[in-house]
């Protein structure tokens, strides 16, 4: 079935309306340093060069961190080059809003307009040309949050990066514009204390995830078709919630099996047949996926105090298992801001 490019229910046009009442303002410059550092800090080092307008900029960026995913809007003003050599920790689908952009990432090119999103994956090379009307709403997803989403999905742990199809016809899809619009609103008007609320924001990242895999084809897809019985029981998705709406508290097997009204065993036995792991060490990369996201975008003054908010007080063991995930140390990762 063939859905309109333009939705009687979602319009690229209100989208744009509705944004425009958007308050989260990261930075607006004319400089060209100063847009690639604002907007490095808060995505991933790149380059970025004016292809015209006497080397001009009218550049800004909206921006919403919401845990495992964060919402952003960026525009240039002028025809831009950009260039990335990787992105090491996350997934990114640009919806440009109005104008147009070529976009290659990996082996794959793309022209993207208003209804062609392109999806970046990482591990891999980006380049990109913005032309100076390219608006862009994006939505970043942690690659440890669709991760954990695709082994949840499957039941069953994965070997390989998921890699999504660049292209993304996203007004195809109703099950992601119905998303977006709700993601928009909850961009434009939600009160603070929601977007505070770790029990809410963990609901809206695993929705958020879940919707883009079960939706937009990628390297899983034909597994996915295969495996959709292997759906996590009630029980295991309720520690998980419960884990990641209190990860910054403290938690022990004995206190999720209580919350979840089984056995110890039963807890465990679960966990190793549909997440792949125990339940204290899906605690402690969710606690680590958490300690990366405050060191790339908190105000946090050093490695050490964030690591303590997440339950780290070995700091040699956490260093260990921070590097073992994500390939670097946390003061790399700290000096990234």
């Amino acid at each position: 079935m063939k859905y309109a490019t333009e939705s009687p229910r979602f319009s690229v046009r209100s989208f744009r309306q509705r944004l425009d009442e958007s308050s989260h303002l990261l930075f607006s410059s004319s400089n060209v340093d100063e847009a690639k550092a604002s907007v490095g800090r808060v995505m991933t080092p790149h380059e970025l060069n004016v292809i015209n307008n006497n080397g001009r900029l009218d550049a800004s960026m909206h921006y919403m961190p919401l845990g495992d995913i964060s919402l952003y809007r960026l525009k240039y003003g002028s025809s831009v080059s950009i260039h990335i050599p990787t992105i090491k920790d996350y997934y990114c689908i640009q919806i440009p809003i109005h104008g147009h952009a070529c976009v290659t990432n990996g082996s794959e090119k793309i022209e993207s307009t208003e209804s062609t999103a392109s999806v970046l994956n990482p591990e891999v090379q980006t380049d990109m040309v913005w032309d100076y009307d390219n608006d862009q709403f994006m939505v970043r997803i942690s690659r440890s949050l669709m991760e954990r989403t695709a082994i949840g999905i499957l039941g069953h742990d994965i070997d390989d990066p998921i890699r999504f199809d660049v292209g993304f016809r996203w007004q195809d899809c109703p099950a992601w514009y119905c998303l977006l619009s709700y993601l928009l609103d909850f961009y434009a008007n939600s009160d603070p204390s929601l977007r505070e609320n770790k029990l809410i924001t963990s609901q809206l990242n695993q929705l958020t995830a879940t919707t883009l895999f079960l939706n937009h084809k990628h390297s899983q897809s034909e597994e996915k078709v295969t495996q959709r019985t292997s759906i996590r029981p009630r029980h295991i998705k309720r520690a998980q919630e419960y884990m990641e709406a209190h990860a910054h508290e403290p938690i022990s097997v004995e206190l999720l099996a209580q919350v979840c009204g089984i056995s110890i065993r039963s807890l465990y036995s679960g966990f190793k047949d549909f997440v792949g792991t125990t339940p204290m060490q899906y605690l402690r990369n969710l606690r680590l996926d958490h300690v990366r996201n405050d060191l790339l975008t908190s105000e946090a003054t050093s490695v050490t105090s964030v690591a303590m908010r997440w339950g780290f007080s070995h700091m040699g063991r956490f260093s260990a298992e921070y590097k073992a995930r994500f390939g670097e140390s946390p003061s790399q990762t700290f000096r990234k801001r």
